[in-house]
């Protein structure tokens, strides 16, 4: 069964099947910072939330469908969490870093767990990869988040050739905030947060560069470095080259 969907729902009183689905979960999360990822099995998880073990892979698959059931949350919760910022501001730097704050708002419960499972995601072969096939569906919905920052930043003009590319390289700059917020000491993440601040400054003035034409081939070029040479983009992100080649052959242009 899909671990999809395990966000905050429209207001609607959630079912039973979504209650016990959501007690799973919440299980495995605690279980987890408690005991470690590798230690804590599915039948530790179904005694400890009180259902049975079939019950347990009934909702989820195994403890890899349990951390897509954690990544869906997050993104739907920051989804929630994002819409007064990007309402109110058009401001790119101030979109952006609205966003990258209420990511680090809604983390800050699962930083202990996120430093234990770090290890385990880390691995670019791991479904448990935010770069993985697995992952899509998450890494799809905080990607959008950054399309509609972009969409909606009406002082900043975008070169339509790269409307597709700056979302994508902006998300990745977020998973910098989250490695770094992993491993971050300070109190309350106060050096996380600072980070967030200044990179949306830089990303800012990035994009605004971009909008000189001189400059753009060197933001595809950056897109296409890390799309070769970081561990699972070649599956997270499409290869540009056969990006370009799509869209040649449909152009105006194509037979």
């Amino acid at each position: 069964m899909s671990a999809k969907n395990d966000g905050p729902d429209d207001g609607a009183t959630p079912t039973k099947s979504e209650q016990t689905r959501a007690l799973i979960l919440e299980t495995a999360m605690r279980l987890f910072q408690e005991r470690g990822y590798d230690k804590t099995t599915m039948r530790a998880i179904a005694k400890e939330a009180g259902v049975s073990v079939g019950n347990a892979y009934y909702y989820f698959e195994g403890k890899e469908h349990l951390i897509q059931g954690f990544y869906d949350r997050i993104a739907a919760e920051h989804q929630v969490a994002v819409r007064e910022i990007l309402d109110r501001e058009s401001d790119l730097e101030a979109r952006l870093a609205g966003v990258l704050r209420a990511w680090l708002d809604i983390a800050a419960p699962y930083h202990e767990f996120a430093v234990q499972f770090f290890k385990n995601a880390a691995d670019p072969d791991s479904p448990l990869s935010p770069f993985s096939p697995e992952s899509e569906h998450a890494r799809e919905e905080a990607i959008s988040v950054h399309r509609e920052v972009l969409a909606g930043a009406t002082k900043t003009k975008v070169a339509e050739e790269l409307r597709d590319i700056l979302p994508e390289l902006m998300w990745l700059s977020q998973m910098g905030l989250v490695l770094y917020w992993i491993f971050d000491r300070t109190e309350g993440r106060e050096r996380s947060y600072r980070l967030a601040e200044r990179g949306a400054r830089l990303t800012a003035r990035g994009v605004a560069l971009a909008r000189f034409r001189v400059l753009r081939p060197l933001v595809r070029e950056v897109h296409e470095l890390f799309t070769d040479f970081l561990p699972g983009m070649t599956r997270a992100i499409p290869d540009p080259a056969a990006r370009r080649t799509d869209s040649q052959s449909t152009g105006p242009g194509a037979a």
